[in-house]
């Protein structure tokens, strides 16, 4: 099945959380701190992390983009906050998916199920698609590398996914919502997350919405892509 690495410092929670996965024939390691949770990912691969925000340590945000840095290993997050904008903050911060506390196992099942259909998926993309070349970016969607201009571009896995989904088609006007559904894989969200990723991309391609070169917002419609005039 799928390796997990659960960081939760509630020890029944944490025993519960093993016993589930266990008995779903997922090999599960844990941890109770967000320090143990960073060296443990950046010793070990993991198809999955389950992170609680609440942990002694670390504030699980900071645990979160610290965890980003390490490694794109997908993260499921617990929370105790059931609100939009916790979940946009979030989700901003690069987790995959959330669970908000009090969850069942089901609840659990259903979306680690989900993350790692996700996560096989993309690894799975056909190598058809394997280089795109908009202007002086191209990017390698295989290597997730992208390069403008000759300079090897730091993107997060979010921005990445991103970038490659517009420069993929290129001149082609995408909607919010078809970015949240293929790139997010979300079927709901603020556009303050598409926001905030595009500005973000924008930073990082040398440009401004104020005078943009490659990415392009379409006011109520949506964003494309395209090489600079």
């Amino acid at each position: 099945m799928a390796s997990v690495l659960v960081v939760e410092d509630d020890q029944f929670v944490r025993s519960a959380l093993i016993r589930h996965l266990t008995e779903a024939s997922h090999t599960v390691r844990s941890v109770g701190t967000a320090l143990e949770a960073l060296r443990e990912v950046a010793q070990v691969g993991f198809d999955v992390v389950i992170l609680d925000l609440g942990l002694p340590d670390l504030d699980g945000s900071e645990a979160l983009k610290m965890l980003r840095g390490l490694s794109d290993v997908p993260v499921i997050v617990a929370t105790a906050r059931d609100d939009e904008a916790e979940v946009v903050r979030l989700l901003n911060a690069g987790a995959d998916d959330y669970l908000v506390k009090p969850f069942s196992v089901e609840h659990l099942s259903a979306r680690l199920a989900a993350v790692l259909r996700r996560a096989r998926s993309r690894s799975a993309a056909p190598a058809a698609d394997a280089v795109i070349m908009v202007g002086g970016l191209t990017i390698d969607v295989r290597r997730r590398l992208a390069v403008l201009d000759g300079v090897t571009l730091d993107l997060t896995r979010r921005e990445f996914d991103l970038l490659s989904f517009l420069a993929a088609r290129p001149g082609v006007v995408v909607a919010r919502r078809e970015l949240l559904a293929e790139v997010w894989q979300q079927s709901y969200g603020d556009d303050q997350t598409i926001d905030v990723h595009l500005s973000w991309l924008r930073r990082k391609l040398g440009e401004t919405a104020a005078r943009p070169r490659y990415l392009h917002t379409l006011r109520g419609v949506g964003v494309k892509l395209e090489p600079p005039a």
